[in-house]
């Protein structure tokens, strides 16, 4: 179960009082001293560093021991005597042998007030609206890269491996902090570039729409290398992650110290790290609590939801460079336009101008009815001035009614329902018609043209489509040609004739001379070759 968190109270309260510049300034001093490794600052040391960090306000000793002191108090500051240093008098006391240098709390206020500094810089108010930090796709790259060497090692019993599986587990939690922070900074800058209430209109519109670009490329990233990193994390896995742990703790060489036990605390922390990474990349490898005591995006990856937050801040965004683009675009309208008008109006040089304007602005002029004609209009030349042509009549319709001549009334709509009835009936004529002549030719059999006889005028002009489909088509091994009409009703079987006879068919209206085919008119696929032939 997670533990609340809890600091002494007196870390932080250097930043309340009135000299928290200094007192910030001396925190800074002796952090930067511990970090090259300097055991203690006398107050002599201190003064000349403080410049350096920033601080160039004059500070009296009393000031500046005094500060000192109320660190310690607070118990930020450790005061350390030097005894092989010698003194005469209580200001040498102070200034020589007595040597200041941060506890385990001043560092852990060091590194608070570090971190403030770092996460503020970027939320300034001359920001403008643009994105001052980001999230590195090439992380995802390193803890892939990392997974995947430490399959590769764990695949080597060698245990003189166990050194480099310590050191590349370092480097996979090292990468995985980075993205934590990125990911934090990168959630909280996106929040508050959604707000964006004090940034100009104008660098505001390109800021959004760099960051709109750069979002659009990390979801594109994001959702690449997380499958690699996950498929690797599942490699290792299937290692045995105990297996990596031991290996690892073997290679880190811990201290034997007898009483203390430093292995517990160590496997420990490795196991929260592994969980937490599982949770980033794949959080349903193994069953694990989640590390912040509370659900995590229900069940799914943070770097999914990670995916989602940075979607949901693109299409934000490009609604928001929608309506800053609004904003920019001058308004429209009558009344904007009326206004704009009146200005000009009012800064016309001269009532001549303003005159022109006026045509030129509404177009209203005497009226010159330019659509009218002469009644004879080849007696007036196309190069006649307008005041010298003849008048011409126009109508008192145009003045109070707009147009020239009187309307009448619209037509009546004529009934088409007695037409429609007898093209109706017509059409059902014609097809029981060729129902009758189809019948008719597929009665008959295999027969010769001459065969036939007298026949109706319709049936002769059916019977002639069919020949002249089935002459279309290609004869058949036999020598038989085959066609069927268009609606798949009636196939034709045709053959030339042997003997060269002649065939002639009449009919009412005329008579037809041709070859005399031997015919065969059925439904399609009722096949008698031999009948067509012995005929």
């Amino acid at each position: 179960m997670a533990e609340l968190p809890r600091v002494p109270p007196e870390m932080f309260r250097f930043a309340t009082t009135e000299r928290a510049d200094l007192h910030t300034a001396l925190l800074d001093v002796l952090g930067a001293a511990a970090e090259r490794l300097e055991p203690a600052l006398t107050a002599g040391e201190v003064r000349d560093r403080l410049r350096a960090r920033g601080w160039y306000a004059p500070v009296a000793d009393h000031d500046l021991t005094g500060a000192l002191r109320q660190l310690a108090g607070w118990g930020l500051v450790e005061v350390v005597f030097d005894h092989a240093a010698g003194f005469a008098t209580a200001e040498e006391y102070e200034r020589r042998n007595l040597r200041y240098a941060l506890t385990a709390q001043g560092e852990a206020a060091h590194a608070g007030l570090r971190q403030a500094s770092a996460t503020l810089a970027p939320a300034t108010p001359a920001s403008g609206g643009a994105l001052h930090t980001a999230l590195h796709t090439a992380v995802l790259d390193a803890l892939a890269d990392r997974l995947e060497e430490l399959e590769a090692l764990l695949a080597d019993p060698d245990p003189g491996r166990d050194r480099r599986v310590f050191t590349c587990l370092r480097e996979l939690e090292c990468h995985l902090d980075g993205l934590r922070r990125d990911t934090v900074r990168l959630n909280g800058e996106l929040r508050r570039l959604l707000r964006a209430d004090g940034a100009g209109v104008g660098t505001f519109h390109e800021a959004e729409a760099a960051t709109v670009a750069y979002l659009q490329e990390l979801v594109t990233g994001l959702e690449q290398r997380g499958e690699t990193v996950a498929r690797a994390l599942r490699g290792v896995a299937g290692r045995g992650v105990g297996v990596l742990h031991t290996r690892a703790l073997a290679g880190a060489d811990l201290p034997r110290i007898p009483g203390a036990d430093l292995a517990t605390p160590w496997l420990a922390a490795r196991a929260a790290a592994w969980a937490e990474l599982r949770q980033w990349f794949d959080p349903g490898l193994v069953p694990a609590p989640d590390l912040d005591g509370g659900a995590d995006g229900g069940g799914g990856p943070r770097l999914r939801r990670l995916r989602e937050i940075a979607g949901e801040a693109i299409v934000t965004l490009l609604g928001l460079l929608d309506r800053v683009t609004a904003a920019r675009r001058p308004a429209s309208g009558a009344a904007a336009d009326f206004r704009a008008l009146a200005r000009w109006f009012a800064t016309a040089p001269g009532e001549d101008d303003a005159h022109r304007l006026w045509d030129a602005a509404f177009g209203l002029g005497p009226a010159r009815h330019a659509h009218l004609g002469h009644a004879d209009a080849e007696l007036v030349p196309a190069g006649t001035p307008w005041a010298e042509a003849g008048p011409v009549a126009v109508s008192a319709l145009l003045r109070s009614r707009g147009r020239t001549e009187r309307m009448g009334r619209t037509g009546r709509v004529r009934d088409v329902a007695a037409l429609r009835a007898e093209r109706r009936a017509r059409a059902e004529r014609e097809h029981a018609g060729l129902e009758t002549a189809w019948q008719a030719l597929a009665a008959t059999g295999s027969v010769r043209l001459s065969q036939l006889g007298a026949l109706d005028h319709d049936t002769l002009g059916r019977l002639l489509d069919l020949l002249g489909r089935a002459l279309a088509a290609r004869p058949d091994a036999t020598g038989l040609r085959r066609a069927v009409t268009s609606d798949g009703r009636v196939e034709v079987v045709l053959r030339a004739p042997g003997d060269g006879a002649v065939a002639v068919l009449r009919t009412s209206e005329g008579w037809f001379r041709g070859p005399d085919y031997l015919l065969d008119v059925r439904a399609p696929g009722a096949r008698d070759h031999g009948r067509a032939e012995g005929a």
